[in-house]
């Protein structure tokens, strides 16, 4: 997730300087693809209500076939509504998003059953909410939250980030274990503060599911910057059915794409979603943001695990540790598609098209501002 206060600063400061759908079938993970061919952009109101919430900050979403819903998590951190995720139904006409229709709200709930406080009322058990994921065998949701860390002097938050697991309704389940170098420390160890489980992704069986971490835990080295390509991020492997974390894999990010201006200005490259395609296969999706560029680039890769080193017991990850790094090419750079690309933070696969072609779905985060869009992209899958 990006900064919200930064980015909306940032974004005012740029602007004062300056048909009925086809009856789809069911979406299969394990199919290969060699490309991704944009087909249409479906823009959200800004500020849309729907049962006494603000629609916004949509940064993760899934598809539900059997219904042929979608769901989305928002990352309103308790702020403005309770934190939450919406049920929404995306149809599609002519290989276009002819419209989206916001069905239902649910609140997430807390192992006590209430739902989440904001930051003014309880900072420690604050969420920050980033990806979900429906697991259609066991018919739940599971979703992230980045946790807090906040270091000042006598003032210190330190909340662990999170994988939950809630009914449809949101009601919690059960928490997966997480790994040691995953917690919060008041010191220059483990996750940074706002770069933590960004991404969610199921394997096509349901057995294992893949967590990415946006940005390198702090003994994995610096951050991304302009023109360097020395940025390490972990994905996690966990089991479904113990909870527990089984693996971990060295994933390197992409330099800043663009300078930020003036060039000590707030720049980031990260990993915001993945999502399984085949075997020992994710796509990847990097956003890349810089102070006095408009928008953000967005990078799709495909990543492939399979001889890929687990590293869990890896204290320090970097370039020449005796472990081999996920491997990755490039699928996509929306750069080129020549049309502004907000803040992506969510992808799934859609319905199938009459060519019986796959389709993919981002959706970007607003982050609550009129300066931003909630854009919904639609791609046919390229075999």
């Amino acid at each position: 997730m990006l900064h919200r206060a930064s980015f909306v600063v940032i974004l005012l400061e740029l602007v004062c300087s300056c048909t009925s759908s086809k009856k789809i079938t069911t979406a299969r993970q394990g199919n290969s693809v060699s490309q991704l061919k944009f087909l249409s952009e479906y823009d959200l109101p800004n500020a849309q209500q729907l049962r006494g919430t603000t629609i916004g900050g949509l940064s993760g979403i899934d598809y539900d076939a059997k219904r042929n819903v979608y769901y989305l998590i928002s990352d309103d951190r308790s702020s403005l509504n309770p934190a939450r995720f919406y049920t929404a139904s995306i149809h599609i006409a002519k290989s276009k998003i002819d419209s989206i229709a916001f069905k239902a709200v649910d609140s997430l709930k807390t192992r006590q059953g209430r739902t989440y406080p904001n930051s003014k009322q309880d900072p420690f058990h604050t969420p920050d909410p980033e990806s979900l994921r429906y697991d259609p065998l066991t018919d739940e949701i599971v979703w992230s939250s980045e946790g807090e860390r906040i270091v000042r002097a006598g003032n210190n938050v330190l909340e662990d980030p999170a994988i939950t697991v809630t009914d449809r309704s949101g009601n919690y389940k059960d928490t997966f274990e997480l790994p040691l170098n995953l917690h919060m420390h008041e010191s220059e160890n483990g996750p940074r503060q706002n770069s933590v489980f960004e991404g969610i992704a199921f394997t096509d069986d349901y057995r294992s599911v893949f967590v990415s971490v946006e940005e390198p835990i702090y003994e994995d080295g610096a951050r991304a910057g302009t023109g360097d390509s020395t940025a390490w991020a972990r994905i996690i492997k966990f089991d479904v059915t113990s909870r527990k974390p089984i693996a971990q894999y060295a994933y390197k990010i992409e330099p800043v794409a663009y300078p930020a201006m003036p060039a000590y200005a707030f720049k980031i490259n990260g990993v915001s979603e993945i999502l399984w395609i085949a075997k020992s296969k994710l796509l990847v999706v990097e956003r890349s943001f810089s102070t006095g560029k408009p928008g953000c680039v967005i990078r799709v890769f495909i990543a492939d695990l399979e001889h890929a080193t687990n590293i869990a017991q890896v204290d320090s990850y970097n370039a020449q540790s005796n472990a081999a790094p996920v491997s990755k090419r490039l699928l996509l750079n929306m750069d080129e598609l020549g049309r502004y690309i907000d803040n992506i933070e969510g992808v799934t696969f859609g319905p199938t098209l009459p060519n019986g072609h796959h389709t993919l779905i981002f959706v970007a985060d607003d982050n609550f501002s009129a300066l931003q869009k909630t854009q919904v992209l639609l791609f046919e899958v390229i075999p």
